[in-house]
């Protein structure tokens, strides 16, 4: 498979890899650190907290409103999320325990689109998308981190707040 249908992004942040993890296991705060803009809340009825083969939609809009169900077909807890939807292509996130060069224990966080498998990724890429998500994934990887560095994350285990 050609690899520039494999989007991947990374970022150090200095939180642990089970604090960062149930920000994304968690569909109400996708919109809060989602950087594309185009996650607007998760649909009520769905689960809290996701696991694996957990559905759940989300409230959309490019251009025009619509609704998206996902299904969770990655899972191990704390270090790798990921789901997809009717399209095929998948959304990833796969943490890493780190510690940066000054020394602060964190997490790599590295985001990634993965559409290699889709059998009609030329529409995908024709649509934009190849060239929309690097930098939509960098904006995700932002806004996580901040979420989680101005306090508005909570320890691991603890409820994540989605008002913040």
């Amino acid at each position: 498979m050609n690899s520039k249908y494999l989007v991947s992004r990374s970022r150090f942040i200095a939180a642990a890899p089970e604090a960062i993890f149930d920000v994304l296991a968690t569909p109400a705060l996708h919109s809060v650190i989602d950087g594309s803009d185009t996650v607007k809340g998760a649909q009520p009825r769905g689960p809290e907290r996701l696991s694996l083969g957990g559905k759940f939609g989300m409230e959309m809009n490019i251009k025009l409103d619509y609704k998206i169900l996902n299904t969770v077909c990655e899972f191990e807890e704390g270090r790798r999320i990921a789901w997809r939807h009717f399209g095929g292509h998948v959304w990833r996130y796969v943490l890493s325990p780190v510690t940066d060069d000054a020394g602060t224990p964190g997490t790599l966080v590295t985001e990634q689109w993965d559409a290699r498998h889709v059998p009609a990724r030329i529409l995908l890429r024709l649509a934009g998308y190849l060239r929309r998500h690097p930098a939509s994934i960098e904006q995700t990887l932002a806004k996580l981190d901040a979420y989680l560095t101005s306090g508005a994350g909570t320890a691991a285990g603890a409820a994540p707040d989605p008002q913040h």
